[in-house]
C-alpha cells in the first residue's frame, strides 16, 4: 500500500536549468530507490545530490510537515510505521496531527505512531456544544431522567467549553482530541534509523561491456 509519494528531483540538473525528477512511492525498497535515482540521472559521480519538490498524500497533514531535503531512509521508516496502523489508529493519528503536537519534523511524525495511546479521541465532535452534549447525554456519566425538568436548562455549549479548557483538548477536522496524561516516549532519536527500514543506496555503476577485437583472418595472406 502506498502511504505517500515524493517527487525526487536531481539537484545538479535543477541547478543547470533542467527539472529532472520522478514520483516515488513509500514504503519502498532499496531496488526501487536505486531504479528511481538512476532514471533521474543520480549516478554517485557527476550527480549525487537530490531534493524533493513535492509530496502527494491523502492522509491529513503529514506531508505539510515534510521538507525538501528529507532522508530517504526516514521517509521509508515513517511510511512503513503508518502502513502498520489500523483504521482506528489512523483516525487517532490524524487527529493528533491536527492538534499540532508532536508534528513539525519527521522525527516527531515517526514517534507519534508509537504513542497513540497518549490521546483520547472523539470522532464527529466539532464544537463546544458537541462536547457538552456528548458528556451529558451520550457518555452515560449523567442520568437525564433523574434531572427531570432541570435538563431543559443545561447550557451544553458552556459546559463543553469548560471541559475543553480543563482538558486542553483541540478540535481537528477529524474530531476532538486531547492528551490523556500518558507519557510520550521518543523511541526514535532522529539519527539512527533501524536497519530494517534502510533503503537508500546509490545506483550500481553499469559494468562496461568490453569486446575482444576479432583477429584479422587475412593477416599474412599472400
Amino acid at each position: 500500500m502506498t502511504i505517500f509519494s515524493a517527487y525526487i528531483t536531481n539537484l545538479g540538473k535543477y541547478n543547470e536549468g533542467e527539472l529532472l525528477g520522478k514520483w516515488h512511492d513509500f514504503p519502498t525498497t532499496k531496488e526501487e530507490v536505486q531504479k528511481t535515482l538512476k532514471e533521474i540521472g543520480i549516478d554517485g559521480r557527476r550527480y549525487e545530490e537530490f531534493f524533493i519538490t513535492d509530496y502527494d498524500c491523502e492522509v491529513g497533514d503529514i506531508t505539510a510537515n515534510l521538507g525538501e531535503y528529507e532522508n530517504i531512509d526516514e521517509l521509508n521508516y515513517l511510511a512503513t510505521k503508518l502502513d502498520e496502523l489500523s483504521k482506528h489508529e489512523w483516525e487517532i493519528y490524524e487527529a493528533a496531527l491536527g492538534s499540532g503536537e508532536y508534528s513539525g519534523s519527521i522525527q516527531n511524525l515517526i514517534n507519534l505512531t508509537e504513542n497513540l495511546d497518549c490521546y483520547d479521541y472523539l470522532s464527529g465532535i466539532e464544537n463546544d456544544w458537541d462536547i457538552g452534549n456528548y458528556w451529558i447525554e451520550e457518555s452515560g456519566c449523567y442520568d437525564m431522567k433523574d434531572m427531570g425538568q432541570l435538563a431543559n436548562y443545561i447550557d451544553y455549549e458552556r459546559f463543553g467549553r469548560d471541559i475543553r479548557l480543563e482538558e486542553g483538548g483541540t478540535f481537528t477536522y477529524k474530531g476532538y482530541v486531547r492528551c490523556n496524561g500518558e507519557s510520550f516516549y521518543e523511541d526514535y532519536d532522529g539519527r539512527n534509523v533501524p536497519d530494517e527500514y534502510k533503503v537508500f543506496a546509490m545506483p550500481k555503476p553499469q559494468e562496461k561491456v568490453t569486446t575482444k577485437a576479432k583477429p584479422n583472418r587475412d593477416r599474412g595472406a599472400r
